[in-house]
């Protein structure tokens, strides 16, 4: 037994000479693998900042009310990251967006659409948990934070004032928490989170509260087996997302035709380096339980790139 404890503990030394030393679990500054369309429990190194840009073009043009709408939405979203801890890590999230809404109304085309800097969430995570042996490791860690009205919110067009969906931000402070937890081996990761966000009025509107449940699942591609010399490491991504959201409030009263439960899974593809990643997919809505004539999503598109400093 103890041979053979030696024996994988030299195994993983030899291992931490390639780029996979971010499997590490002594705050090491290094690029560590991640869900595309959530967090993760895994740390950020002390004093070290991550960055992430993600791009994602959102479409929903299924719609049964008869007024033949069609949302697009593009976000460049920017993330940093601060290791305050080898346990504590705070977050600031900024979007940029550019959406616009088509529909047909009284025989007439419109088109209505903004663009503009989004809505400012920050959020701290700390980790609670940790267990960890050579080649793997698992953590959980709750998460706290608040989306700031930073966004514009009262853009106006020819026809009046935009809806809430399309303007760029939401003008209210919403708060939000949830818990994470991620176990990291040699070969595969797996995190899965569950959240949820308080939605306030703003211009005499609310939207409905958000429940999620998110889980990934990464599995190494390439190479199959470890050793020196080797630059990076490709990952199949597997991720699913139960949203719930309640329905909206507009002065005071339910909107029947908004909210209710998706179900998104997403195939995907992430290149892990010791100091950054590209990665990308598709989220593809396999389920889709509406309240009324809310308008159906057809497909998100995400990708983007992360590394440390």
């Amino acid at each position: 037994m103890v041979l053979q404890i030696i024996d994988r503990v030299k195994r993983f030394i030899r291992t931490i000479g390639t780029p996979v030393a971010f499997f590490s679990f002594m705050g090491v500054g290094a690029a560590l693998g991640a869900p595309i369309t959530f967090n993760t429990a895994l740390p950020v190194a002390e004093d070290e900042f991550i960055f992430r840009q993600q791009f994602v073009f959102d479409q929903s043009g299924d719609d049964p009310s008869g007024a033949d709408r069609d949302r697009g939405a593009f976000a460049a979203v920017s993330v940093l990251g601060y290791g305050v801890t080898s346990n504590l890590a705070v977050f600031g999230v900024l979007p940029y967006v550019d959406k616009s809404l088509e529909m047909t109304s009284m025989g007439v085309r419109r088109t209505r659409e903004t663009s503009g800097i989004g809505d400012l969430t920050l959020f701290g995570r700390y980790t609670v948990f940790q267990d960890d042996v050579p080649g793997r490791t698992f953590r959980v860690a709750p998460f706290f934070g608040m989306e700031l009205p930073t966004g514009e919110d009262n853009e106006t067009d020819g026809f009046g004032r935009l809806p809430p969906s399309v303007q760029a931000g939401s003008g209210s402070v919403d708060p939000f928490g949830g818990l994470v937890a991620t176990y990291l081996s040699l070969d595969f990761e797996i995190d899965a989170q569950v959240s949820y966000k308080i939605n306030t009025e703003a211009n005499n509107f609310e939207f409905g509260d958000v429940a999620r449940l998110d889980a990934s699942f990464q599995y190494r591609l390439w190479p199959r087996s470890l050793g020196s010399g080797v630059p990076g490491f490709l990952y199949g991504i597997l991720e699913g997302n139960l949203i719930h959201q309640n329905k909206n409030r507009s002065n005071g009263a339910q909107d029947p035709d908004s909210g209710g439960t998706t179900l998104f899974l997403m195939p995907g593809l992430q290149y892990v380096t010791k100091r950054w990643i590209v990665e990308g997919g598709v989220q593809i809505p396999v389920v889709q339980d509406l309240n009324g004539t809310a308008l159906e999503k057809d497909y998100l598109v995400r990708f983007g790139f992360r590394f440390n400093f």
